[in-house]
């Protein structure tokens, strides 16, 4: 099944909830919304759902117009971040429920819930009720629930945020494997970058309302259009600062010079603004082209194999991601080395320059 979304648009009270979209989810394809909270996403994937009716546009289920079928007359599962099950149903029973409306044979039922049962280690409780249970072992049941039914569009928003970090990681790793055996389209909203890039796919990058780049996830990662989808898709965030090109030159702070790249060395002379993630700035000079650079250590995040470093730069807030433990201490003026041989160059407008 296809799913073609035609200038979909949402307004409430007056307000834009989400701008003209257009995008075609392919059959078979794991499609990622990412975005920060309020960008979005769970009112997209409630039109899709036809849990909400657009204000304008059409949406398409294998080119038929479905813009104004209920909910009810799609074959359609959804996941929320919070939980909901059927408190007076054991968790058999829950993942069961669409089984059961659905008329399959009790034997055929018991399979499939056995299957996402054990997937999702639910199998020793399953005569349990829900309110037995923890947050995360509801969660799970919920998400169980939508994957044991066979749904032509299954829509999973954030399902994983309530979860322990080792299931999460698990499930991560299971969750598109699992959909690669059907011919469904899944659309799974998160906050993180990370999770999108584990998944691959396709991701559709939002910000406020608007779809601003959608395409395979590795290819808006290493190729953002803009300077937004840049910064929808970094954590850390991204960096940016002002720079000059000055003939074959970029100039960053007045005083840090580097070799333009030899596809922008025509680049009219002017000021425009680089983007460098934070993977690419660290204590030591690595990289094709490395310049040295001065900052105030602002917040030092350590982990056992990580040290993620915010310092002042050039009247910016810049993010240091490297390996291992920094010894950096807060407020005192430390070295970073940052390779501009992978650095994004934008517009003033946001529009990504092209190397």
């Amino acid at each position: 099944m296809s799913l073609e979304l035609k200038e979909i648009s949402k307004r409430i009270d007056g307000q834009t909830h989400i701008y003209p979209t257009s995008m075609t989810l392919e059959p078979g394809s794991f499609n990622v919304l990412l975005g920060t909270t309020l960008s979005g996403k769970t009112t997209l994937m409630q039109l899709m759902a036809g849990l909400e009716k657009p204000t304008s546009g059409q949406l398409f289920f294998n080119g038929v117009d479905v813009t104004n079928t209920k909910v009810q007359n799609r074959n359609v599962s959804m996941v929320y971040q919070q939980f909901i099950n059927y408190p007076n149903f054991n968790v058999f029973d829950n993942i069961a429920s669409p089984l059961r409306v659905a008329g399959l044979p009790d034997a055929e039922i018991k399979s499939r819930v056995g299957r996402f049962a054990e997937l999702l280690r639910l199998s020793p409780m399953l005569q349990r009720k829900p309110s037995e249970l923890s947050g995360g072992q509801q969660q799970r049941i919920a998400i169980a629930r939508s994957l044991v039914k066979d749904s032509e569009l299954i829509l999973l928003d954030e399902p994983l945020a309530n979860l322990d970090f080792k299931l999460r990681e698990e499930l991560r790793d299971e969750l598109p494997k699992l959909f690669a055996e059907k011919n469904c389209v899944v659309v799974y909203a998160t906050t993180e970058p990370v999770e999108a890039l584990l998944f691959g796919g396709y991701t559709a990058a939002l910000h406020e309302g608007r779809v601003t780049q959608f395409g395979s996830t590795g290819s808006i990662y290493r190729e953002p259009d803009d300077l937004i989808s840049a910064k929808v898709f970094s954590e850390p965030p991204i960096n940016t600062a002002n720079v000059k090109k000055q003939g074959a030159e970029f100039v960053l702070a007045n005083t840090i010079r580097w070799k333009a790249p030899d596809a922008l060395a025509g680049l009219p002379d002017a000021t425009y603004i680089m983007g460098l993630r934070p993977h690419l700035v660290g204590p030591q000079a690595h990289g094709k082209q490395s310049v040295q650079i001065e900052g105030e250590v602002l917040i030092a995040e350590l982990s056992g194999s990580e040290s993620i470093l915010h310092f002042t730069f050039d009247d910016n807030t810049w993010v240091s991601l490297a390996h291992g433990v920094s010894t950096a201490k807060i407020g005192e003026h430390s070295t970073f080395h940052a390779d501009v041989s992978d650095a994004f160059y934008f517009h003033a407008d946001g529009k990504r320059i092209r190397a």
